[in-house]
C-alpha cells in the first residue's frame, strides 16, 4: 500500500538514528538536512574505523545531536537497534531511521511520520520502485536484486502488499519498537527484512512510503550479488517461523491444514510420478493412462491446496482495518 505526502500535526516527539560508518564525507550534510520537527538525532558510531563519531562531535553544532558509541561493530542493524533503544529510553513517540551517506533525503520525513501520528501505521518504510519512470536511475543490478528480495521477503514476513525490502529509509512508533525482540534481529544487512518479520508476529500495520531513488557520488556498502545467499537463508527462516507462530501456535485455521496437506500431496505426487516413470522407462514400457491420473490427481490437488493457503495468507496480512483502533499506536 503506498501513502500520498502529508504534514503530521506537531503532537509526537520524533528521534532521528543515524548509523555511522565510513559517511564522515556526508554526515554532516544529512544533519543539517533534518528540519525541526525532529526533536533528538542520535548518531551510532559503530567502531568506525574513520572515528565518524568524534569527527561529528568536534564539527557539528546542532544541539540535538548526541552521539552513541558501539564498543565493538555489531553490523548496521545492531547500530540501529542501539539507536532504538537510547530514544525509547529517552521516551520519544516515533523513531526514524536515516543513513549517513546522503543517499536518504531528510526533507522526505513528514512523510513516514505522518502515518504513524494519524494512527494509520505503526511502521513505515519508503518504497523506491513507486515511480516506474523514475528508478531508471538505479543500478539494473540493484532493481534485479531487489526485485528478488522482494519476492522472498513477502513470503518470509507475510507483508504481501509490501516491496522494495532493503529500503532502509523507515519510521516506527517507539511503542511497538518497543515489543520487538530487539536483541534477536539480525545485525547485518538483513535487519530490514528481519524487522518485517518481527514487526509481523506483533501484528504490527506496515506501509510503504514512495521516494525516489538517489544515486550520486555515494559509496554503499551493500552489495546485493554478494547477500543473495545470507537472504535466501534468512528468509527461508523467518518463513517456517512465521506460518508456526501465526498458523499452529497462536491459532488454527483451514489454512493451517491446508499448506501441509498441499505439500504432502505434492510431495506423494512427484514422488510417486518420478518412481513409475523411472519404472516404465527402464523396462521399455509406455506407463498406463490410470498410474498417470494416480500421480497427477494429488500433484493437481496439492497446488491448488497451496495457492488457497497463499490466498489466505494475503488476505491476512495486517492492517489497521482488520486490527482496529485499539492496537494503534
Amino acid at each position: 500500500m503506498s501513502l500520498s505526502t502529508t504534514t503530521p500535526p506537531p503532537a509526537s516527539t520524533i528521534a532521528v538514528v543515524i548509523p555511522s560508518y565510513k559517511v564522515t564525507r556526508h554526515i554532516l550534510a544529512v544533519i543539517q538536512a533534518i528540519g525541526p520537527e525532529v526533536d533528538r538525532i542520535y548518531v551510532v558510531d559503530d567502531c568506525c574505523p574513520d572515528g565518524s563519531g568524534r569527527y561529528v562531535q568536534e564539527n557539528n553544532r546542532d544541539p540535538r545531536v548526541s552521539v552513541l558509541f558501539n564498543e565493538v561493530n555489531l553490523g548496521v542493524g545492531g547500530a540501529v537497534m542501539a539507536g532504538y533503544r537510547a530514544a525509547i529510553d529517552d521516551g520519544f513517540d516515533i523513531i526514524v531511521k536515516i543513513d549517513g551517506d546522503g543517499q536518504m533525503d531528510p526533507s522526505l520525513l513528514p512523510r513516514f511520520v505522518a502515518p504513524i501520528v494519524s494512527g494509520r501505521a505503526d511502521y513505515t518504510k519508503g518504497n523506491r520502485f513507486y515511480n516506474l519512470e523514475k528508478i531508471s536511475r538505479m543500478p539494473k543490478i540493484r532493481i534485479l536484486g531487489n526485485a528478488v528480495l522482494s519476492f522472498m521477503a513477502k513470503f518470509s514476513s507475510g507483508y504481501w502488499s509490501s516491496f522494495d525490502p532493503t529500503n532502509g529509509y523507515t519510521a516506527i512508533a517507539a511503542s511497538t519498537a518497543a515489543q520487538l525482540p530487539l536483541h534477536k534481529i539480525s545485525r547485518s544487512y538483513f535487519f530490514e527484512t528481519d524487522m518485517l518479520f518481527r514487526l509481523n508476529t506483533v501484528r504490527a500495520v506496515v506501509l510503504d512510503v514512495p521516494m525516489d531513488a538517489k544515486y550520486e557520488t555515494e559509496f554503499s556498502n551493500l552489495k546485493i550479488t554478494q547477500i543473495l545467499g545470507e537472504f535466501f537463508a534468512g528468509h527461508i527462516r523467518n518463513f517456517f517461523k512465521r506460518i508456526f507462530y501465526n498458523y499452529y501456535l497462536r491459532g488454527m485455521s483451514v489454512a493451517s491444514l491446508e499448506l501441509p496437506l498441499g505439500l504432502g500431496l505434492i510431495a506423494w505426487g512427484m514422488g510417486f510420478g518420478l518412481y513409475q516413470w523411472g519404472k516404465s522407462l527402464a523396462m521399455g514400457m509406455v506407463t498406463p493412462a490410470g498410474t498417470v491420473m494416480f500421480s497427477a490427481l494429488p500433484l493437481i490437488l496439492g497446488v491448488q491446496l497451496c495457492l488457497s493457503f497463499i490466498a489466505f495468507d494475503v488476505a491476512a496480512e495486517p492492517s489497521s482495518s482488520q486490527r482496529g483502533t485499539e492496537a494503534i499506536h
